[in-house]
């Protein structure tokens, strides 16, 4: 009996504070089941741009290794993540005419390349040509045009890209790893995919990707993608507050913050103590958990104040029917 092979797909996640590479097989049902997942540490990044290769290159390697080792399978091309200060998105329009009065799948494609005609400046590659509306004949509104009868095929689409030279780095650190480039996907969409349902997207609904050094933040109107955008505060910020407020080294810090942090004081009971690590070698000492919390509250209040002001300024408030969904580690 011959071994029928499942696909085997590995995506990768370069991030402020952690390299991730997960791998995932095809299941006879055509759902993705996990099978390893791989973390290494990476100081290498900021803001989701590369400031040093070699680190990168390693913690990538190390990544790698760990998936391959719990999933039992050996990659060579991944689905690289992308985010970062760099991403911008606007809307776009594009027009052409229905070749033989009704729709086909060629006459997309075709609206959708019109509309992806428009001026993209050299030092920019486009990640995604999101659809965000057809109309025929001027009739608006229309999610999948195909089979309709008209002359006119209008779409209005959103469009990501990125700066080459932050692509193009993130590029040469997955070749130096060994590895090849699948294809890019922009990390808030596919977070996005992962924690939102139809419903959410369809009533309007903004999705705050909180991770080590940076909230990635995506807007859906409709059921499709309608603003990105970027607050460089993350994880890291909170972590480097805690080392400052409590004098305690950047680890212990993080650590801290994991096991007995909380975004509000009115969690913490009042008499509770913790013991926090001295800086260079000076000894250990005891203070009360309320104190690493008065540090956490304004800087959780602050980010957060932080994503309601881009909600404003996007112009989106009063669509976002389904509110905000908060996911990543710093969540």
């Amino acid at each position: 009996m011959t071994k029928i092979s499942t696909p085997v797909l590995a995506g990768l996640d370069i991030g402020s504070t952690k390299v991730t590479v997960i791998i995932g097989t095809v299941n006879p049902e055509n759902m993705l089941q996990i099978v390893g997942v791989g973390k290494a540490p990476n100081p290498g990044i900021r803001q989701g741009m590369v400031v040093n290769i070699e680190a990168t290159t390693e913690a990538i390697r190390r990544a790698r290794e760990e998936a391959e080792l719990m999933s039992g399978y050996k990659i060579q091309e991944v689905w690289l993540g992308v985010a970062g200060s760099h991403i911008q998105s606007f809307d776009s329009k594009g027009m052409v005419a229905i070749k033989n009065k009704e729709v086909a799948a060629s006459d997309i494609e075709r609206v959708i390349e019109a509309a992806k005609a428009v001026a993209v400046p050299n030092d920019r590659t486009v990640l995604h040509v999101i659809p965000r509306e057809y109309k025929v004949d001027g009739h608006d509104g229309i999610l999948d045009p195909k089979g309709m009868a008209g002359i006119r095929l209008e779409a209005s689409v959103h469009i990501v890209t990125g700066s080459q030279t932050a692509l193009a780095n993130n590029s040469k650190c997955l070749e130096r790893a060994g590895l090849k480039c699948a294809g890019l996907v922009l990390e808030p969409l596919a977070a996005a995919m992962g924690a939102l349902s139809e419903d959410e997207k369809a009533l309007g609904v903004c999705l705050v990707d909180m991770g080590g050094g940076s909230c990635n933040l995506i807007y859906f109107v409709n059921g499709s993608v309608a603003h990105t955008s970027l607050i460089p505060v993350g994880g890291q910020h909170f972590s480097h507050d805690v080392a400052i407020g409590l004098r305690t080294p950047q680890s212990s810090a993080e650590e801290l913050k994991k096991k007995f942090g909380a975004a509000m004081i009115s969690l913490v009971p009042e008499d509770q103590t913790i013991e926090v690590e001295g800086v260079g070698g000076r000894k250990s000492r005891s203070v009360l958990r309320r104190d690493l919390v008065e540090v956490i509250e304004p800087r959780a209040e602050e980010t957060l104040q932080l994503i309601q002001q881009d909600i404003r300024l996007s112009g989106l408030m009063p669509l976002m029917g389904s509110g905000v969904v908060l996911t990543g580690g710093a969540s």
